[in-house]
């Protein structure tokens, strides 16, 4: 049978279950990724199982999120990760190397290969052969010692391209063009494969930027055949020896078709506060703007800020805009220097700040109160910026660019005495891996640097049998893990202390949750949620502080992916209504109680619900595979691993 890329890649790493949408497969794991804002977590998790040195090809531990050094906390667990990645066997890249994603990329990425991050982007990678999945960072632990990752067999969803884009309009129109057809959930349950003529005028960090977004759609990841792009990619980092052709046999099929014709796409723009939210440019021109933002792992390419910086080239950003740019790796700044793109950002105004996430996730470069700020970042949720009235538009780097100019949303189609700035990269660039320190030669002799402020992790208990407990906040539809744990330079440095971040759970929703919830730590509450719960980041700390606050099971209508399985992963058990108009009738305060809960998820795929304060019952579905379940009823995943 004819095999798309994506089967063939699957194909190859599965060694359980069978390739039929909707089951449950493992894959074995190649390369691991982890940034700091959950590798810490995923660390402590290594050491509480023991780990002696990554089983993966290849490891890498980044510090990319928490860099602003405001106290001892981040600085820290700097620290910490460095000798937990001489201990552990991993690479080192340290603050101020870059976003993990694009490095990654230049160092490590391989056609073929399969990658497991704790980071919801890490299916970035997709754009260059590669089958990378972002998961909660016990996953990825588990996937240094060595064990499979097991996910649900996805739909694969082919998405044809075909001609060319016309001048202005770039790789992130393309992901936001799939957005305004589909909105955030249009991936659940899917792999994106992009194949098509259109391919051919796409670079390898174009499909990064497209591939990145794919989390957006709610995909598993997005995938992009391994060809002659790849290959010049590679040739560029000095690595072609690593390349490999990839590509879908001829009548290949897939399970569900899309077709983007590349040419006929305009400049578009992701309202406030959702990345579905697009509309045409056009709709939005005139408003006036604070920030215009460049940068971040959904447009870190060197294209990205050499266009940015012949916009903007020989004249002066408009008074009171901010034009922030966000260098995306230590060697995409270092050649920026060198190829005079730097000089023309900063002459024209340009506020440079170190390579890393930054104000993508809220880590300084808050926007004004209610004022708009354009970004290149994947995400927009409410308040995710770090400013909690915030406008955050998504964009391209053009548009962006151009609207620094005029201080208002502009159409860099109507930019008068400018013609697009077509650019093609150099063959030959600086290549730069000092920062990145290898595993050490005796990782037995090393001992982890713990700072005051890395606790242990909390144990569980294993799922009760009955399960009792209040409502204590119902939420809607689209609520993202940066809802239900922010990010932030508040609050991230407490990622390794579990109990110093569970403070800020629901923070933005409802301050007084969490000492509402440690009432009701011992005896158990619960947490109503509408549809795509928890999608966004896959920081598992929204699935763990929950947890040590008491949460025994979250009833929604669906659930993103990572999330679900965070919960599984830390003994909080999923529900689902079975009729989602049920979800109505459970107010805020409600208290509900199921029984026998242990044997019937081992008899049964539904449970019911007693809402004792309504006198109302109602039928539920748990999505639990076998093994799944056997995590559940431990306790956990930590539990069962030591069981």
């Amino acid at each position: 049978m004819p095999q798309n890329v994506t089967q063939k890649l699957i194909h190859s790493h599965k060694i359980a279950g069978e390739m039929h949408p909707g089951t449950e497969i493992g894959l074995r794991i190649d390369q691991t990724l982890c940034q700091d804002a959950t590798g810490t977590i995923v660390m402590l998790e290594c050491e509480a199982m023991g780990i002696d040195k990554t089983k993966a090809e290849v490891s890498v531990q980044y510090i990319d999120h928490n860099l602003l050094q405001t106290d001892y906390k981040n600085a820290d667990d700097h620290l910490f990760l460095l000798s937990a990645c001489k201990k552990f066997g991993l690479y080192y890249s340290g603050p101020g190397n870059g976003v993990s994603h694009p490095v990654h990329m230049e160092r490590f990425g391989k056609p073929g290969k399969t990658l497991l991050g704790s980071d919801s982007h890490t299916c970035a990678a997709g754009s260059m052969g590669m089958l990378a999945i972002g998961a909660g960072g016990l996953e990825v632990a588990m996937a240094i010692a060595g064990h499979p990752f097991h996910v649900i067999m996805p739909k694969i969803w082919g998405v044809k391209l075909t001609h060319s884009l016309p001048d202005w309009v770039s790789a992130k129109d393309i992901i936001l063009e799939l957005l305004r057809r589909h909105d955030v959930n249009g991936g659940i349950g899917k792999i994106i494969e992009y194949y098509g003529p259109g391919l051919r005028h796409l670079s390898a960090m174009d499909r990064h930027v497209i591939a990145n977004m794919g989390a957006e759609l709610g995909a598993t990841t997005s995938v992009f055949p391994s060809d002659e792009m790849t290959r010049e990619f590679l040739k560029s980092q000095q690595r072609e020896s690593d390349w490999q052709e990839i590509v879908a046999d001829k009548n290949a099929s897939y399970d569900e078709h899309d077709e983007i014709d590349l040419a006929k796409l305009e400049p578009l723009i992701a309202l406030p506060s959702s990345p579905g939210k697009v509309v045409s440019i056009q709709e939005v021109v005139g408003r006036p703007i604070y920030q215009a933002m460049i940068g971040s792992s959904a447009n870190p390419g060197l294209r990205d800020f050499a266009i940015a910086s012949e916009i903007v080239a020989g004249k002066q950003i408009a008074p009171g805009v901010s034009f922030d740019i966000n260098p995306t790796s230590r060697q995409i700044l270092e050649n920026m220097v060198e190829l005079g793109i730097l000089e023309k950002l900063i002459r024209a105004g340009g506020r440079i700040h170190q390579a890393g996430c930054n104000g993508c996730i809220g880590m300084g470069q808050a926007p004004a109160t209610g004022k708009i700020s354009l970004r290149t970042v994947p995400r927009n949720f409410p308040g995710r910026s770090g400013t909690k009235e915030d406008q955050v538009y998504l964009c391209s780097p053009e548009i962006a660019a151009a609207s620094a100019l005029t201080g208002i949303i502009t159409d860099p189609r109507s930019l008068k005495g400018i013609t697009y700035p077509h650019f093609k990269e150099p063959k030959k660039i600086i290549i730069n891996s000092t920062m990145l320190i290898p595993p050490a030669k005796n990782p037995s002799e090393v001992k982890l640097a713990k700072g005051p402020n890395i606790q242990p992790l909390p144990t569980f208990p294993p799922l009760a049998d009955k399960i009792e407990g209040p409502v204590l906040i119902k939420v809607g539809d689209d609520i993202s893990t940066d809802t239900i744990l922010p990010a932030g330079a508040k609050i991230l440095p407490f990622r390794s202390n579990i109990a110093g971040i569970s403070q800020f759970v629901f923070d933005q929703v409802d301050p007084s949750y969490p000492k509402r919830a440690l009432e009701y730590q011992k005896t158990g509450s619960i947490i109503v949620g509408g549809e795509n719960y928890g999608q966004g980041s896959s920081r598992e700390h929204a699935a763990i502080a929950p947890r040590y606050l008491g949460v025994q099971a979250v009833l929604v209508k669906q659930f993103a992916r990572i999330h679900r399985q965070n919960l599984v992963n830390f003994g909080i058990l999923p529900l689902i209504f079975s009729n989602p108009a049920d979800y109505d009738t459970i107010d805020q305060g409600d208290v509900l109680l199921l029984k026998d809960v242990r044997k019937c998820i081992h008899t049964s795929e539904q449970l019911t619900v007693y809402n004792k304060t309504k006198d109302k019952s109602y039928t539920v579905t748990h999505p639990l595979s076998s093994r799944e379940m056997k995590v559940l009823l431990a306790g956990g995943l930590i539990n069962w691993i030591k069981q």
